[in-house]
């Protein structure tokens, strides 16, 4: 027993994927980087909760309500609330106050709380109220393109809307990718070739620093409850 996922791609360009999750028998988890911001509902003893939760730029270990279960907004990289700048939200987060079993309370306004199926519904509505705001240049940057500025202004505003440098969302993908890779039973000399580290020295140092588990462990699956869907296993 430990932490059951279930994720899912979003059509929308505004969300990466929407994820619910249950919590059995398991009070701490590691806590993997993430170069995304979201916002995440949980109920807990018959009590309902609702938070933002910030880019995480290291591994950790993080407390788990136990009995709790869980449905969450990964937004896509780019995106960002109004109220609340993104590098306020690194390595952090909000638990957001006056939450009820049916509706939470963001940016001054109340909004209905969303079930799995609701997400996309309520994100259009936080979009069209001026709640959830986006920097275009930031989509142009991750398709590889070279916007008509410079690139010291480039990085200004791709840090002022996702609180990480380019560089560092790279590394954290990359990191986050290899993991998968790994336990999915892929030899590690190969996640070094595919993902373009140095050598496997470079490519366990990312796993501790991102990922928090060695190679070893993610291919026997051990180590305890991770904050990572591993086996990728995704509904539509």
């Amino acid at each position: 027993m430990g932490l059951r996922f279930e994720v899912r791609q979003s059509d929308s360009d505004w969300v990466d994927t929407v994820w619910t999750c249950t919590s059995e028998r398991v009070t701490e988890m590691t806590s993997v980087a993430g170069v995304r911001w979201g916002l995440v509902f949980w109920e807990q003893a018959g009590r309902a909760y609702a938070g933002v939760t910030g880019p995480e730029t290291r591994t950790r270990a993080a407390p788990v309500p136990e009995g709790a279960t869980f449905t969450g907004i990964e937004f896509a990289v780019g995106t960002s609330l109004r109220a609340v700048p993104t590098p306020a939200l690194v390595d952090g987060g909000i638990v957001l106050p006056d939450t009820g079993r049916r509706t939470f309370r963001l940016d001054g306004a109340r909004w209905e709380t969303p079930g799995p199926d609701d997400v996309e519904a309520l994100v259009e509505r936080l979009v069209r109220a001026g709640t959830v705001v986006h920097d275009p240049l930031v989509r142009e940057v991750l398709r590889g393109h070279r916007p008509p500025v410079s690139g010291r202004s480039v990085e200004r505003r791709f840090r002022a809307a996702t609180g990480l440098t380019q560089g560092g969302v790279r590394q954290i993908e990359r990191a986050r990718t290899a993991a998968v890779l790994l336990a999915a039973g892929e030899p590690a000399v190969d996640v070094v070739a595919k993902l373009d580290y140095f050598d496997e020295p470079h490519l366990a140092r990312a796993l501790r620093t991102y990922v928090g588990r060695t190679a070893g462990q993610l291919r026997e699956g051990v180590g305890g409850a991770i904050a990572l869907d591993l086996d990728q296993r995704r509904t539509s």
